[in-house]
């Protein structure tokens, strides 16, 4: 049986790590966002990327940017662009609730959700990429759950779970989604223990809900209801519930 005093150090941790910072963030965001809805919202290019015609290596690109309404306290919404050497186009592939799921050049490759301009989560440019793009369209083309109800807001199947599986595919790539990128930690497999998306290290997960990843890309992460708090040694960072990722790297 834990001690009193073991009980009282998790209940600390727990709001230390996990409340405060949601609620901090819950406090900010209501305060800011316009909160529109879908048909009010700004869908357009941020312009983040150049024309692809003057970009004319491959690459392989993951966005987040901030979920509308309410769902912004908690979430990122993650997707992937990829593109051909010399291709006059990008690609981009998104998981969403309406519909077949899996959308392709539904949008601009960069273009605003809900608003809110995108963030670069990471990156693979040049002959790298070119190696990447056949297997993300692959395992695109083979994800399980691309068919009609295939979509679950929480904790999975949704929009992040889609991204963390195919990244799974190019575990070379060595991309980790932010700590907001709520579903990431739902397995596809519906496994209880296995490799990180990166292939880096171990991740512990009971159907997205609850776990405990530990990798050298994706760092040291505790989830708790989705909510994903943790430390990153390799870009040095703090993870936190609702605040993101604060130190260095790409998302905040």
């Amino acid at each position: 049986m834990p001690t009193m005093p073991a009980l009282r150090h998790a209940a600390v941790s727990f709001f230390a790590f996990f409340v405060t910072p949601l609620g901090l963030h819950a406090a900010w965001w209501l305060s800011t966002d316009a909160a529109l809805a879908w048909s009010q919202a700004d869908w357009s290019s941020a312009h983040v990327l150049p024309p692809a015609r003057a970009k004319p290596e491959a690459l392989v690109h993951v966005y987040a940017a901030r979920t509308g309404r309410w769902k912004g306290i908690f979430a990122h919404h993650t997707w992937i662009v990829v593109k051909d050497r010399n291709a006059d186009a990008y690609t981009r592939f998104d998981k969403v609730a309406w519909g077949l799921p899996v959308k392709t050049n539904n949008w601009a490759p960069d273009a605003r959700w809900y608003g809110h301009r995108p963030i670069l989560v990471g990156a693979v440019e040049g002959p790298a990429a070119e190696t990447l793009i056949p297997k993300i369209r692959a395992a695109v083309a083979r994800y399980p759950y691309s068919h009609y109800g295939d979509y679950s807001v929480w904790p999975g199947p949704n929009s992040n779970s889609f991204t963390a599986y195919v990244l799974g595919a190019v575990p070379e790539a060595h991309i980790a989604l932010p700590p907001t990128a709520i579903g990431k930690d739902w397995r596809i497999d519906r496994s209880i223990l296995g490799f990180t998306p990166s292939g880096t290290g171990i991740q512990l997960s009971v159907k997205g809900l609850f776990g405990v990843t530990v990798g050298w890309v994706e760092g040291l992460e505790v989830n708790v209801l989705g909510l994903v708090a943790g430390l990153d040694l390799r870009r040095p960072a703090l993870k936190l519930p609702g605040l993101g990722r604060l130190g260095l790297g790409r998302v905040t």
